[in-house]
């Protein structure tokens, strides 16, 4: 029994990794799980999986989100947006040859290519057990409690920081690593058409190309979806929320196989791995997988990663298994992060 639950959501992972687990299915990317991976490097050809973070542009596909934003930092005289492009003999000291750029970003986490941490989605549930439901994240984390905000000073350090996610911080991820076996199905066969895929045609796509996914294997499944986005060149069009095959969360079968497989995450090249549910008089989810991954099995889920060269090259040798490392950034207390995965073949 842990301090902050009584019961745990039905067939979740709370607490099997410990009361005050923060990673969820990353603790199944083991030394071994690693080893299987660099066992999957014959070529040493490395993939960047990620888009340029100032893609897909604008913000239709999300209103919240927006591109980064690049500005100087602010001289030795505190003087603000300065510190770019500055000769040094002319604005600091004539004996030196130097010249100096700075830079500061404001930058979306979850804008392009990312990771969405385990604070990302929680749930009403009765955790307490008094029949009552209240909201909680992954292993019973508390709003309010361990992820603070919006309000002033929220990490409590002065730094001005409205928002911080005591535990459940994506920093966890990142200094476990994040790297180990790869494995990719390729659907990009489907089309361009917005469309569910059930676990039976997933399964069909996975028999074509011999794909066996193990516990502790990192799942991408690769759409085409970013082929579209890098064309559009930060100029998409209006069906960017509403093009290319996902994840069909409504069938029961391909939420127990998630459960099942024991992948460690799961990837995908499009927008948030799945669609949408439909019309509901009951009380219930609108994004099931995030549900089920994020909230109760405690799998990361990764949006918008640029897969298709590396599908490509899978494709042309009839693999489909491969070396992956995917930190996200070291920020202490995200819920959402950009990253530079790589995969190597």
């Amino acid at each position: 029994m842990t301090k902050r639950w009584q019961q745990r959501p039905p067939g979740s992972t709370w607490g099997d990794w410990g009361e005050d687990d923060q990673l969820g299915r990353i603790n199944l990317l083991t030394p071994e799980k690693v080893l299987q991976g660099v066992r999957e490097v014959e070529h040493g050809i490395s993939f960047s999986l990620s888009l340029p973070l100032d893609y897909p542009g604008g913000s239709a596909m999300n209103q919240r989100r927006y591109p980064p934003i690049l500005r100087p930092t602010e001289d030795l005289q505190h003087n603000q947006d300065t510190f770019y492009n500055v000769v040094a003999k002319d604005s600091i000291d004539p004996t030196f040859i130097d010249l100096w750029s700075d830079d500061v970003v404001t930058l979306w986490l979850q804008y392009s290519t990312q990771w969405d941490g385990l604070a990302h989605q929680g749930a009403l549930f009765d955790a307490d057990g008094d029949g009552v439901a209240e909201p909680v994240y992954y292993n019973g984390f508390r709003p309010g409690v361990e992820i603070i905000g919006p309000q002033e000073d929220a990490k409590g350090d002065g730094s001005g920081s409205l928002a911080y996610a005591k535990n459940l911080g994506l920093e966890h991820m990142a200094a476990h690593g994040v790297q180990g076996r790869g494995v990719l199905v390729d659907v990009s066969s489907l089309g361009k058409d917005w469309r569910p895929v059930s676990l039976k045609m997933l399964q069909g796509f996975m028999a074509e190309q011999n794909v066996v996914v193990e516990p502790g294997d990192m799942f991408i499944f690769h759409t085409g979806f970013c082929d579209q986005i890098m064309a559009w060149e930060k100029n998409p069009g209006p069906e960017i929320q509403a093009m290319y095959p996902y994840l069909d969360a409504e069938d029961e079968d391909l939420l127990q196989w998630i459960d099942e497989s024991q992948i460690s995450a799961l990837i995908s090249d499009n927008y948030a791995v799945e669609g949408w549910t439909g019309p509901n008089a009951e009380p219930h989810t609108l994004i099931p997988i995030h549900h089920l991954c994020l909230f109760k099995l405690g799998i990361p889920l990764g949006e918008l990663w640029y897969t298709s060269e590396l599908a490509k090259w899978l494709r042309e040798h009839n693999r489909n298994r491969f070396l992956l490392t995917a930190p996200p950034l070291r920020l202490p207390g995200t819920m959402g992060s950009p990253l530079t995965p790589v995969a190597t073949v």
